[in-house]
């Protein structure tokens, strides 16, 4: 559920337009990201445009949102803090907080800083063919995990399509996973340890990439695989993970999508509740030399695409979320996060190639950058060592 076909951008981009009329309109920066659209509360404009502009003008606003900083101990914030700031002051508010505080921490900055540095060379070198990647780009191999009904929906992009055309266009090797579409994801966790194995045999380092219910598959198979078994594997890029799950995963849910996807298998959709999703995710233990990447949109009432509106507002009450799941669950911790603001799950944007070349460019930087402080940042969860299993 992730990069949707460019043919969906123009006509979701007229409904949206139609749909996010209401609000309030806002124009401000989040660590370096511009967004101009509307949000939902007086408080929410003026974070943006005021209190994270040095303009603070409101000394009863400004202490109560010092407080609020103050508080978290120079943690991130997690899905219970989440939801009661999106009680004290908004929802739109909250999610601000959270990029805030993603594009404050040193790790993910000096990530941000080198990914926009190659996007601003891949949006001038791709579209005349003459992008050039790193020496080292010989040494990997990128490989797909596609998410949840990339069969049955391919406009979601949850297939890799675009990205995939984008890697082969520049010459970098890569590897698709055929998963089973709407099984469990314990069932599609074995085909991928099954795939991470069989690459090990190309003599490349791998980078894989997931996409939303996959995430977890992946998750679930670096941990089955541990160290011995995972020394080819360079990166996990997690995007819009849905990794513990998301409260949409109901017999509703299922219902409504068979209406329009067919009979689905029942053990897909289980697979995905939150209670059983965070009991797996409180299991996961990614081997410490892998590099994790995480990605995720942070979209405002104002930028929700028609694709993930209905949800949005369903998960309103549960706090900052991105249309299929919670933002604070979409995040492995131990990596570098980077926020794509205003997006949602689907990710709609028109350059879909370029951001997908820029991104296999930072890792592949980043992962023979010789400064050991470039290569993982501490989370609160424990990495399996590297030395045993």
């Amino acid at each position: 559920m992730i990069f949707g076909s460019p043919k969906l951008i123009a006509y979701l981009s007229a409904l949206l337009f139609l749909v996010a009329c209401s609000g309030l309109p806002v124009r401000g920066r989040v660590g370096g990201q511009l967004i101009e659209t509307r949000v939902d509360s007086e408080v929410a404009r003026y974070y943006l445009t005021s209190y994270l502009a040095g303009k603070r003008s409101n000394p009863a606003l400004d202490e109560r949102i010092d407080r609020v900083y103050q508080s978290t101990n120079g943690n991130m914030p997690d899905r219970s803090e989440l939801k009661r700031l999106s009680d004290e002051f908004s929802l739109d508010f909250a999610s601000l907080y959270l990029a805030d505080r993603i594009t404050r921490m040193p790790e993910n900055r000096r990530f941000w800083n080198a990914f926009n540095q190659a996007h601003a060379y891949a949006r001038k070198a791709f579209p005349e063919n003459r992008v050039r990647l790193p020496a080292t780009a010989t040494n990997y191999e990128v490989m797909f995990v596609p998410g949840y009904l990339y069969e049955r929906f391919p406009g979601t992009g949850a297939d890799f399509a675009a990205p995939r055309a984008a890697l082969q266009r520049v010459g970098l090797a890569y590897h698709f996973v055929k998963t089973d579409e709407d099984a469990a994801i314990e069932a599609n966790a074995e085909l991928v340890v099954n795939a991470i194995r069989d690459r090990a045999q190309t003599g490349r380092r791998l980078i894989i990439v997931s996409a939303s219910k996959s995430a977890a598959e992946v998750a679930l198979a670096l941990t089955k695989l541990g160290n011995k078994e995972t020394g080819h594997v360079a990166a996990w890029v997690n995007i819009v993970g849905a990794l513990q799950g998301t409260p949409l995963a109901d017999k509703r849910f299922l219902s409504e999508l068979e209406d329009v996807a067919g009979k689905l298998d029942v053990a897909g959709i289980d697979s995905m509740a939150p209670e059983r999703s965070r009991q797996r995710f409180n299991t996961f233990r990614i081997p410490q030399h892998v590099f994790v990447v995480n990605y995720l949109g942070i979209p405002l009432t104002g930028s929700v695409s028609f694709m993930a509106r209905e949800n949005f507002s369903k998960l309103r009450n549960h706090g900052p979320n991105d249309g299929i799941g919670l933002l604070s669950d979409s995040i492995f911790p131990g990596g570098v996060t980077l926020t794509d603001l205003g997006r949602d799950h689907f990710l709609l944007a028109d350059r879909i190639d370029v951001i997908t070349v820029a991104l296999a460019i930072t890792v592949i930087r980043w992962l023979g950058d010789d400064d050991p402080k470039m290569s993982h940042t501490p989370g609160r969860y424990p990495r399996v060592p590297d030395k045993g299993n």
